[in-house]
C-alpha cells in the first residue's frame, strides 16, 4: 500500500528521525560534522530556518520553521545526502532510517519554548555528560559563541537573546515541563492527508469557491480542500488571497 502524502503546513516542526533497528547513525566526530554541514546547507537550499538541534548517536532532534510546503522535500534530500555518505564510508548497504521521519506541528509557544529545553537537554537525560557545554553536537555550545553559525543566526534563541550568555545558559538549563511535551506528543501530531494519486484539478476548486458567499463556509473548504490534497499556494490563487492567510486559515479552523 503507497505512503499516505503529509499535511504540510507553514510554521514550526519538532523533527526525530533515527537509525534502522536503532543503529548507530554516527560513529566518529567527522560523521557528526557531517550531518551538521548537509543539514545547513540543505536548510539554506530550502529557506529552511534551524531553530534548535541535538544528534545522538542513533537519532536526531531539530526544531525548525518551514518557509514554503516542502518539509518532505527538505527530509528527503537531507536523509538520502546523509544516508549516501554513511554508507559509502562503512561500505555498506541498504536503509540507513528507521521509516519516515516523525514530525510535529507547534502553534503554541509553551510547546515551543519546551521543546527547545528537551532538544537541548537530551545528552543530560541520557547521561552523556554532566553540562550541556560538555557536548559537542548540539546547538547549545555554538549560542554561547561570538560567532554565531549562518544556520542558526535567526534561531529563537540568538533573536531574542543575542550573545547574553548567561541569559541563554539560564534558559536552556531550566526544567522542562514534561506535562506540556506529553501533550505535545499526543494532541498535536502532524495530520496526515488522505491517500490519492490524482492530480490536484485547478478547475474544480475554482468551481467549489464561486459558489461560496459565506466567509465561514470559504474556510471549511478551505480546510476540506487541503486535506484533499491542493496546496495553499494554488488555494491562496484561486481566492486571489495570500498563502499567508491560507496557512492562518487552516491553522485556526484545525484547533
Amino acid at each position: 500500500m503507497a505512503r499516505r502524502p503529509r499535511i504540510e503546513l507553514v510554521g514550526y516542526y519538532h523533527i526525530i528521525n533515527r537509525g534502522v533497528a536503532q543503529m548507530p547513525i554516527f560513529k566518529e566526530p567527522d560523521d557528526y560534522e557531517q550531518f551538521e554541514e548537509l543539514m545547513c546547507s540543505t536548510m539554506k537550499n530550502y529557506g529552511i530556518t534551524l531553530h534548535n538541534y541535538c544528534l545522538m548517536s542513533n537519532h536526531y532532534h531539530l526544531l525548525i520553521e518551514t518557509s514554503r510546503e516542502n518539509l518532505s522535500k527538505f527530509m528527503r534530500q537531507l536523509n538520502m545526502n546523509y544516508a549516501i555518505y554513511f554508507n559509502k564510508k562503512y561500505h555498506r548497504s541498504g536503509h540507513l532510517w528507521q521509516g519516515r521521519f516523525k514530525s510535529w506541528y507547534v502553534t503554541d509557544e509553551a510547546y515551543l519554548y519546551t521543546l527547545m529545553l528537551y532538544i537541548e537537554q537530551n545528552p543530560l537525560k541520557a547521561n552523556m555528560v554532566k553540562s550541556l557545554e560538555d557536548y559537542p553536537y548540539s546547538s547549545y555550545h555554538y549560542f554561547l559563541e561570538k560567532q554565531i553559525p549562518e544556520c542558526l543566526q535567526n534561531a529563537w534563541i540568538v533573536q531574542n537573546h543575542g550573545h547574553d550568555i548567561e541569559a541563554i545558559k539560564e534558559m536552556l538549563n531550566s526544567k522542562v515541563d514534561s506535562s506540556i511535551l506529553q501533550e505535545l506528543k499526543t494532541a498535536s501530531s502532524l495530520v496526515e492527508a488522505p491517500n490519492t494519486n490524482k492530480k490536484p484539478d485547478i478547475n474544480k476548486l475554482t468551481k467549489i469557491f464561486s459558489e461560496i458567499q459565506d466567509k465561514k463556509e470559504r474556510n471549511r473548504q478551505i480546510v476540506k480542500a487541503y486535506d484533499k490534497g491542493y496546496s495553499q499556494h494554488m488555494i491562496a490563487k484561486v481566492l486571489g488571497i495570500s498563502q499567508q492567510a491560507v496557512n492562518g486559515i487552516i491553522k485556526r479552523n484545525r484547533k
